[in-house]
């Protein structure tokens, strides 16, 4: 049985429609069924444009679970060789959206395109080759604690490729020196600090070599200096892909999607940010048009600020 047969099949929609900014003479995209008018006052749906195709787009995409709605017109796109941030405050829907780009849960209307494929719509066998293209940082690394740190990121090489294990040493000593690990393979999971296993899942996620990192909270757990010191690390990882996706002339050049509420990140570390709050986007554009917004919630959250929209409800 195919995953397209099981998943709710997506509405189609326009989507340069459904992103375009207001204004001239266009009237405000009404608020989700059910929501009160004041819930979205500050979503003016404003896309700034990136010059970039998006690598990822979600479509007008609505999710329940039970009661709980949580993204209820989401259209919102990763543009392609960027570092894009998923900002909001907690519960907005930022990890729903993870699972969505890789096919763990499916929109109950809308779309969500991989590389300009629907995702919902996917055969298993597809979705299977879909997943590929991903490199996935869980907020706690996700290591196997019965095995050493070599083992770790060796994992996906010896289950997903034919590679020998001379190709994979190659590999996984290469990802583990661009990490800041390579006189770490012998350790265990239990003998690392935080910032050590989040290093180590980085390199895991990346000795697929995929098309797109996402990064679910790679901050949570984390003090500030070791944050920072993350955020380097990740500008520093994407640019050295990127030129090495140019110089072999590959099909789609690295993107990486982090997945924040850390406002000192996305200023360290974004070329690109997306806020949502309450399963829509607010505003989204490249991080330069982003924090000099008027938007009175943006300017809030980007600054951190108790006065403003954004309140403790």
């Amino acid at each position: 049985m195919s995953v397209a047969s099981t998943a709710p099949q997506p509405e189609r929609h326009d989507p340069e429609a459904a992103a375009a900014p207001l204004g001239g003479g266009s009237s405000r995209p009404v608020p989700p069924p059910g929501a009160p008018d004041d819930h979205y006052e500050f979503h003016s749906y404003t896309v700034h444009p990136s010059g970039r195709r998006n690598v990822v787009e979600f479509v007008d995409t609505y999710k329940s679970f039970g009661p709980n709605q949580i993204l209820r017109g989401l259209t919102m796109g990763l543009p392609e060789g960027m570092v894009s941030m998923i900002l909001g405050p907690s519960g907005t829907g930022k990890s729903v959206c993870i699972k969505h780009m890789v096919g763990l849960l499916y929109p109950d209307s809308g779309d969500v395109l991989v590389h300009g494929e629907s995702v919902p719509n996917m055969t298993e066998s597809r979705l299977f080759e879909m997943r590929k293209k991903f490199g996935l940082l869980f907020q706690d690394g996700a290591l196997f604690s019965s095995m050493n740190l070599y083992d770790n990121v060796a994992f996906p090489l010896r289950h997903h490729t034919n590679k020998s294990e001379q190709e994979i040493e190659e590999i996984v000593m290469r990802r583990l020196k661009e990490v800041g690990l390579g006189n770490a393979r012998e350790r265990f999971p239990n003998e690392l600090s935080g910032g050590m296993r989040k290093r180590a899942g980085f390199a895991r996620a990346l000795v697929l070599g995929p098309d797109i990192v996402l990064f679910d909270e790679p901050d949570s757990g984390l003090d500030p200096v070791r944050t920072a010191l993350l955020g380097e690390l990740i500008l520093e990882v994407h640019r050295e892909m990127v030129e090495e996706a140019k110089a072999e002339g590959k099909e789609f050049l690295p993107t990486f999607a982090v997945v924040t509420h850390d406002i000192m990140s996305a200023r360290r570390v974004a070329d690109y940010i997306n806020v949502l709050w309450r399963g829509r986007i607010v505003e989204a554009g490249p991080a330069e048009a982003m924090l000099n917004s008027e938007n009175p919630f943006i300017r809030q959250f980007l600054a951190g600020d108790s006065q403003g929209p954004l309140s403790m409800d």
